[in-house]
């Protein structure tokens, strides 16, 4: 009796080794890719980066389709994401607006309906001018600005009340200097009206305006690090990235380093989060993302998990003291 059960258990163990495992989650329709910002900036260009770098190396069995949501400082890309709860076929790359557009505009978002996927990288910003002009340096630079007088240079940025403005102010501050802020739908228009001088500065991410300074249209001032960026392959004949100083070096003290991140609705499954990272590790590991780091100069800086949670936590926290401090919010927030 016993062997005859034995023989069963056996039969029956090997019955199941011949039925295939159970496959982990993977999307079953074409995955929406939300960029909530306007076309050629820092944020389309990395979204549709990865959408190629997933299609060359066939890394999802699905289409990836990046969709811009630019409308409302990127809230309505946000808003989209966000009534989306429990769809695992949508995710959302996020720049720093994820803090400054509800901020700023009390649309009914946090970063919190949001379920964090993973930091693919930092975003620099540097102080640009257009390359017929004087300036050299940014001391020159801010020195012609002071001496035209309150509001007579016009700086150009993305958006009103995001990124580009609060670094606008915090310059302002440091320097006295008062600037005329022209915002504008996404960076890669910032990059032009300043190449036809339309404006007379920026502060744009190096890959929204490295085209233009490889072309000898555009001239880097400094970078708003800690440190100078790492790559020193030259960009123009002369210069690298590495060679372009620090703002602190050149006697302004401020400080911005933006998000890249990757994020879905809330209400999904770990299963389904851990399909995407394991998709934005292999492109994190591919020769065109490490080339997309060099040629836009990005500080790579990659988290997950609790990590990356705990950063987007902290720098909500910061961006309501910095919107704060340049006046775009109450002191009541």
């Amino acid at each position: 009796m016993k062997s005859a059960i034995r023989n069963a258990v056996a039969a029956l163990l090997s019955a199941a080794a011949l039925v295939p495992a159970a496959h982990a989650w993977e999307p079953a329709k074409t995955v929406e890719f939300i960029v909530p910002a306007g076309t050629g900036g820092g944020a389309d260009q990395m979204a549709r980066t990865i959408q190629a770098i997933v299609a060359k190396n066939n890394l999802m069995k699905q289409s990836l389709v990046v969709i811009n949501k630019p409308g409302g400082a990127g809230a309505e890309g946000f808003l989209e994401v966000k009534g989306a709860k429990g769809d695992p076929h949508k995710i959302i790359i996020t720049l720093s607006n994820l803090f400054t557009t509800p901020l700023a505009t009390g649309v009914p978002f946090n970063w919190r309906d949001l379920t964090p996927v993973k930091m693919m990288a930092l975003d620099q910003f540097v102080l640009w001018v257009n390359a017929s002009t004087p300036y050299k340096t940014a001391k020159e630079f801010l020195a012609a600005a002071k001496a035209a007088g309150p509001g007579k240079f016009k700086m150009a940025g993305t958006g009103s009340k995001q990124e580009d403005q609060i670094i606008t102010v915090a310059i302002e501050k440091q320097t006295g200097v008062k600037f005329t802020y022209i915002p504008f739908k996404g960076g890669g228009d910032v990059a032009v009206q300043l190449v036809g001088n339309h404006v007379d500065s920026t502060v744009n991410n190096p890959i929204e305006a490295v085209a233009h300074w490889r072309a000898g249209k555009l001239r880097p001032l400094c970078v708003f690090d800690s440190k100078r960026m790492p790559y020193k392959a030259k960009v123009t004949d002369t210069q690298s990235w590495a060679d372009i100083p620090t703002c602190k070096e050149q006697g302004l003290d401020v400080e911005y380093l933006m998000l890249r991140g990757i994020f879905m609705p809330g209400g999904v499954s770990n299963d389904q989060v851990k399909y995407y990272l394991n998709v934005l590790r292999k492109v994190q590991e591919s020769a065109d993302w490490k080339d997309l780091m060099e040629r836009g100069a990005f500080n790579t800086t990659s988290l997950e998990g609790k990590e990356y949670a705990d950063w987007v936590a902290r720098e909500e926290a910061r961006h309501v003291q910095l919107m704060k401090s340049a006046g775009f919010i109450g002191s009541g927030q």
